[in-house]
């Protein structure tokens, strides 16, 4: 697999068209979203690259290391509006961390005793959480406007569960 990436890698470069695009986020906006496969954050809000930051963690939650990305995106590359864009059918959510474990422990998998997986019982109650977390944060400049996004993987839709 590594071969074939690498392989198309090369076609690629031999088109690249993106040399000066400038690093600040040229629509203002960042993205925290799922690793999911099925998000296509560019095509789905109609932007194209050099418009915005983009971070992707499983289940889309505001971690510490969201945060400090977040923090240096409005800090030095313009971002003012933030939107948490959780999915439909998440393997995180109506889950809980304890669930996680004992997936994980079935499957094999070690040494996760005490991780934190920021499973959502609730997804609503943990999008709203997420939100709020970002909307208090002292390091985030305060005219920076976040909302919480939930995207349907069955119609491509985004419904805003907490706007701004």
């Amino acid at each position: 697999m590594f071969d074939e990436l690498l392989t198309a890698n090369t076609t690629y470069a031999e088109g690249f068209t993106l040399e000066g695009i400038p690093p600040v986020a040229a629509r203002g906006f960042a993205l925290v979203t799922c690793m999911d496969s099925r998000i296509e954050p560019l095509t789905m809000l109609g932007l194209h690259p050099g418009d915005a930051k983009i971070l992707r963690n499983a289940g889309a939650r505001v971690t510490p290391d969201v945060i400090r990305s977040l923090v240096l995106a409005t800090r030095f590359l313009d971002v003012r509006e933030i939107a948490v864009m959780q999915h439909t059918n998440c393997a995180l959510a109506d889950e809980t961390d304890g669930g996680v474990r004992s997936r994980l422990a079935a499957e094999g998998t070690r040494g996760v005793e005490g991780w934190e997986f920021l499973a959502m019982p609730d997804p609503d109650a943990a999008l709203a959480t997420d939100v709020a977390l970002l909307r208090s944060c002292p390091q985030l400049p305060e005219e920076v406007v976040v909302e919480g996004w939930r995207y349907d993987v069955a119609t491509g839709r985004i419904l805003r569960v907490v706007p701004a």
